[in-house]
C-alpha cells in the first residue's frame, strides 16, 4: 500500500521544471528549459481564431546582402519587446511587441568566416537573460562566435569575452581554423542559472569531405564574463569514460558528434540534456569501428561542470 500511495503522489505532483512560458511571455526558445511550448494564456481560443488581424509587420529583406527565404526563428518576448535573429547575415532586432517599431539592430560583418560557415542564414533564434537588473541577448553567429548585447539598446557587452563576443572556435580543445573550419550552430544558446551552453552543428551529415570533420563539442560559459567554465567531449579523449567503444583509436580521427539541436535543462536537478547526432558520416561507418560513444546519445550532465551524470546511446554505432 505504501508503494501504491508513493506511486499515486508521484502521478500528481506536477513537473516543476516544466512550468510553460510565464505571465504571458516568452523567454525562452521552447517556453520553458524543457521546451514545453506551451502558454497558459487564453485571450486566443477556438471561439475566436477566425477573427484575427494582422496588426504589423516587420520585412526582413534588407537585413543582409540578400533577402532570406527561409525564415526558421522563433522570436522571445520580455518586457513588451520582441527579440529575434532575422536576415541573412543573422542580425538581431528588438521591436515593440505592440506595434512592431524597429527600437534597435545588431549585425556582424564576418567577411570570409560568414561565407565558409556550414550554418548560415538567420538560424532558430536567440537566448534571453535577466538577473532583475541587467538584461542580456545572446546569440551565436554564422561564423560560430557568441555575442553578448544589452537587451535595452543593443549594444555589446564590454565584459563579456572580448569587447561583447567570445570567438567559439578557440578553447575548444582542438585546433579549428578561423575561417574554414566546418562547424557552426543555428540552434539558439540555453541559459540556467548563469550558464550559458552552447552546442556544434556541421554541414549535413550525408555529405563530408573527410571523415577528419572537426568534432561538436559542448561548453558552458559564464553569462557574466564568457568565461568558459567545462566542456564535454563528445568523442571521448584518452582516460575518459567511453573511450573504448572508438575502436583502433577511432576517436582520434573522426568529426561531427556534435549537438546542433535544442538542449534543455532542469534547474532542480542542475541538469542539462544533450541530444548527440552521429559521427562523420551518416552513411558509412567503416573507420569508426565499436559503438562510438556518445554519438546517437542523449546524455546528462552537471549544469555547473559539464560532468557527465547518465548517458542512454539509442543506436549503436549509428548509420
Amino acid at each position: 500500500m505504501r508503494t501504491l500511495a508513493a506511486a499515486l503522489i508521484c502521478l500528481t505532483l506536477p513537473a516543476l521544471a516544466q512550468t510553460g512560458a510565464k505571465n504571458g511571455e516568452w523567454r525562452t526558445y521552447g517556453g520553458d528549459l524543457g521546451h514545453t511550448r506551451y502558454s497558459a494564456v487564453d485571450q486566443i481560443n477556438a471561439s475566436n481564431f477566425n477573427q484575427l488581424e494582422v496588426v504589423w509587420r516587420f520585412k526582413t529583406d534588407n537585413l543582409g546582402p540578400r533577402p532570406e527565404y527561409q525564415f526558421e526563428s522563433t522570436p522571445l518576448e520580455a518586457n513588451g519587446v520582441l527579440y529575434s535573429t532575422a536576415g541573412t547575415r543573422r542580425a538581431v532586432v528588438a521591436l515593440d511587441a505592440a506595434t512592431g517599431e524597429l527600437l534597435w539592430v545588431h549585425g556582424e560583418h564576418e567577411g570570409a568566416r560568414s561565407t565558409n560557415a556550414p550554418r548560415q542564414l538567420s538560424g532558430r533564434g536567440l537566448a534571453y537573460w535577466t538577473d532583475g537588473k541587467q538584461e542580456r541577448i545572446l546569440y551565436v553567429t554564422p561564423g560560430y562566435r557568441l555575442v553578448a548585447l544589452d537587451a535595452k539598446n543593443g549594444a555589446l557587452i564590454p565584459g563579456f569575452g572580448v569587447n561583447g563576443i567570445v570567438d567559439l572556435k578557440l578553447d575548444d580543445d582542438q585546433e579549428i581554423d578561423l575561417e574554414t573550419g566546418e562547424v557552426g550552430l543555428h540552434a539558439t544558446p540555453i541559459v540556467a542559472k548563469d550558464v550559458v551552453i552552447i552546442g556544434a552543428a556541421h554541414k549535413t551529415g550525408g555529405v563530408p569531405r573527410t571523415m577528419r570533420n572537426v568534432k561538436g563539442y559542448v561548453r558552458g560559459f559564464d553569462v557574466h564574463t564568457g568565461k568558459r567554465l567545462w566542456i564535454f567531449h563528445t568523442i571521448p579523449k584518452p582516460g575518459e569514460f567511453g573511450l573504448d567503444t572508438w575502436k583502433n583509436d577511432s576517436w582520434s580521427h573522426n568529426g561531427n558528434t556534435g549537438v546542433w539541436a535544442q538542449i534543455s535543462v532542469d534547474e532542480e536537478l542542475n541538469m542539462a540534456y544533450l541530444p548527440v547526432e552521429l559521427p562523420t558520416g551518416d552513411y558509412y561507418g567503416g573507420h569508426r569501428p565499436g559503438n562510438s560513444l556518445f554519438s546517437e546519445s542523449l546524455v546528462a550532465v552537471d549544469l555547473k561542470t559539464g560532468q557527465r551524470k547518465w548517458h542512454y546511446q539509442l543506436v549503436h554505432h549509428g548509420i
